[in-house]
């Protein structure tokens, strides 16, 4: 692969709350429908590409900056083949729960989710590209690169609080328990029968009913749950084939073939990418 297309994500154990992702040809990418345990938000740096958003659809292009909130199901793929390029900064949800608590922009220390999906502002663009070349950049200190983001996202978070809250009626405490279940039990094989007796809903009736609150059916909340599994694993260093057992998959090809889908990056691509390694 070209080395200007190639994936670059940027990490820094010394700043485990963001992580970066670069892609200069977005033609090379295509995801599945997906979601993240961490807040994102990207800036579309060439071209234009769709952005699906749960059930909304929306077309971004170059200057524009693209917010997800977590576990909110989400993907951004190439229009007719048309090149595009990205920034993405995938945030800890926790870390940033806590940054707009202190920040007296939540009452407790709870996530609350933004209603904002789309910013097209010349300003903030440019302050995120700023951030952005700044952590990309293995010259610049340590307390640079912390200052970048932590001004960067306190702003930002003081800038959407300014819009309207995003108001959803609460998933029934059944579908909760369900999801919770999922989470802590994603890496073992679960059949619907017992799926069924935990949340006492009929097959059919489970299906449709955590899907209208979750985005996925609970079969693919399950597999995406194994990707966020796996990609932990495989950024903390853990080999490819422990990291695809760990999360719950069969085989290492079998991981393989469902990181590239909902990642749009292979697993050892993943596991090596940062801006000083070869791929």
């Amino acid at each position: 692969m070209n080395a200007e297309r190639k994936p670059l994500f940027w990490r820094d154990c010394r700043l485990p709350h963001v992580e970066l992702r670069k892609v200069s040809d977005g033609r090379q990418v295509c995801y599945a429908p997906h979601s993240h345990t961490q807040w994102s938000v990207g800036a579309i740096t060439g071209g234009e590409s769709t952005f699906q958003y749960r059930n909304d659809h929306y077309q971004v292009r170059a200057g524009d900056l693209v917010l997800m909130n977590p576990e909110w199901v989400h993907a951004c793929n190439p229009i007719d083949d048309m090149p595009w390029a990205y920034l993405m900064l995938y945030v800890d949800t926790g870390w940033l729960t806590d940054l707009r608590f202190r920040a007296g922009l939540l009452q407790e220390a709870q996530w609350k989710d933004f209603s904002t999906a789309t910013i097209s502002d010349p300003l903030w663009y440019e302050r995120y590209c700023r951030m952005a070349d700044c952590l990309l950049d293995p010259q610049r200190d340590l307390l640079e690169k912390q200052t970048e983001v932590a001004e960067f996202l306190s702003d930002l978070m003081h800038e959407l609080s300014r819009q309207p809250g995003v108001e959803e009626p609460n998933a029934p405490e059944a579908l909760t328990m369900l999801a919770a279940y999922l989470d802590d039990y994603a890496a073992e094989d679960t059949s619907l029968d017992t799926l069924c007796e935990i949340s006492g809903y009929s097959a059919g009736h489970l299906i449709r009913a955590f899907r209208q609150y979750f985005g996925f059916t609970p079969h693919a909340y399950q597999v995406n749950r194994r990707v966020q599994l796996g990609r932990h694993e495989l950024k903390n260093g853990t080999p490819i084939a422990a990291a695809a057992f760990n999360a719950g998959f069969a085989d290492q090809p079998h991981f393989h073939r469902t990181f590239k889908r909902l990642m749009a990056v292979t697993p050892n691509q993943y596991r090596r990418s940062s801006p000083d390694q070869e791929i």
